[in-house]
């Protein structure tokens, strides 16, 4: 990992402490998920950027030295097997180089993800 600065306090300064040259990326990343899930909680967690809704997970993404790591739960990687299966991947997580950061699918994560943490907190209430 590039960074596990604990001193971080938010995602504007994870930003701007990041290398320039993948700082575009980030925020970039950082518009899909604001975009698609407005109501997400922002904030930093593990040291990387986090977003919840409903009070539960949505995704995290941390610059890594070599590629984009993006965190969507398990449940984000096994909907979309066929489409990750070019990246190397771990449970939950998945590694996307700087140079193939496939952005239409970080946005049909974050939707399907934003549309599962609404479905299981209406399946509660």
């Amino acid at each position: 990992m590039l960074k596990m600065n604990k001193d971080i306090k938010d995602v504007d300064q994870y930003i701007a402490t990041s290398p320039e040259e993948i700082q575009g990326i980030l925020k970039k990343v950082r518009s899909i998920i604001q975009k698609h899930a407005p109501e997400a909680v922002e904030s930093m967690a593990y040291c990387m950027p986090a977003y919840k809704t409903f009070k539960k997970p949505l995704v995290y993404f941390a610059a890594q030295s070599k590629h984009l790591g993006f965190y969507a739960t398990p449940q984000g990687n096994e909907a979309f097997v066929e489409e990750l299966s070019k990246y190397k991947q771990g449970k939950g997580s998945i590694q996307f180089p700087y140079n193939d950061v496939p952005y239409d699918l970080i946005e049909k994560i974050v939707k399907y993800r934003v549309a599962e943490n609404e479905a299981m907190y209406k399946n509660k209430v």
